[in-house]
């Protein structure tokens, strides 16, 4: 079931897309929501060279080029058929991502929609360093989209830890929640070496296994999210997990069937930062449904 109600304000979007099977759940669902809230979509492809290369073999990358034309011509043909204004953009360059981050900000888009490549064992706690830079760099929301997930903003999951960044995303969770009727979920992670899922109304029965300063806090990180979101009308559940943080979000998502988690970036810029420590990056790498990263003003 699509959304009936645009989940959020979104007058452009950016997609990237590079053909493969792995992006057509961001092609599919960008133009999706591209419908839904009669946004303009902007379909941009690169393909990534460096001089030496063209000047060494400059018909490969021309060859290359006419590809990725075929790509955007086949995106912009589904978009039409939908009703959707789309406009295809390509670039060639070293540095995929810097092009994404630059034509999102030139066609001043809300939010950059991108696909996730198919990855096994250790590899899926990495969601790729173009990703990451991409996340780092952007200044709009960014919507990573597994090829079989689709996000029809019925269940939502929104992780915070209390900080400013955790604070954006549950703003938009809650506001995605209003607009189209959404089940949200709230979580907060004591992080320990073990896992163990409590609603928050059973939690004291619980203060043998997380200490009672953490729990409390945690605890009040979800009480508060549920009377945000019950002040505008979201009927919400709280969780606290003690766990460690990326396997506790990715398993209530699961649990709940949710079709998309919403969490914040940390303001990062760079792979450096954005490394196998980063919470948003485990997530967005196992996470079997969308992940959305709210990005703090």
């Amino acid at each position: 079931m699509t959304a009936q109600f645009c989940p959020t304000k979104i007058e452009k979007m950016l997609l990237t897309t590079d053909g493969s099977e792995f992006s057509e759940g961001a092609v599919r669902e960008a133009i999706k929501l591209a419908k839904t809230c009669s946004s303009k979509l902007f379909a941009l492809s690169v393909v990534e060279t460096n001089p030496e290369y063209e000047a060494v073999a400059p018909q490969v990358v021309e060859k290359a080029e006419k590809e990725t034309r075929k790509i955007l011509e086949s995106v912009k043909d589904r978009a039409s058929k939908e009703g959707v204004d789309c406009e295809i953009i390509a670039r060639h360059g070293e540095s995929p991502y810097e092009y994404i981050v630059e034509e999102a900000e030139k066609a001043q888009a809300n939010m950059i929609i991108m696909g996730r490549r198919g990855r096994k064992g250790l590899k899926r706690l990495m969601m790729g360093s173009e990703t990451a830079r991409v996340i780092g760099h952007a200044k709009c929301n960014v919507l990573i989209v597994p090829r079989a997930a689709s996000v029809d903003f019925k269940r939502i999951v929104v992780a915070t830890d209390g900080s400013k960044y955790s604070d954006a995303a549950v703003s938009e969770a809650v506001s995605i929640s209003k607009r189209c009727g959404s089940s949200l979920f709230a979580i907060s992670v004591v992080p320990s070496e073990t896992e163990s899922p409590f609603d928050i109304v059973h939690m004291e029965m619980h203060k043998d296994i997380i200490s009672e300063k953490e729990s409390k806090m945690a605890e009040c990180l979800v009480k508060d999210i549920k009377d945000l979101a019950e002040k505008e009308g979201v009927g919400t559940q709280g969780f606290v997990y003690s766990g460690k943080p990326y396997e506790s979000i990715i398993s209530m998502a699961k649990e709940k069937h949710a079709d998309l988690i919403v969490v914040g970036s940390h303001g990062r810029t760079g792979l450096a930062k954005l490394l196998m420590g980063s919470v948003t990056e485990r997530v967005i790498g196992l996470a079997e449904c969308a992940v959305l990263v709210v990005k703090a003003a």
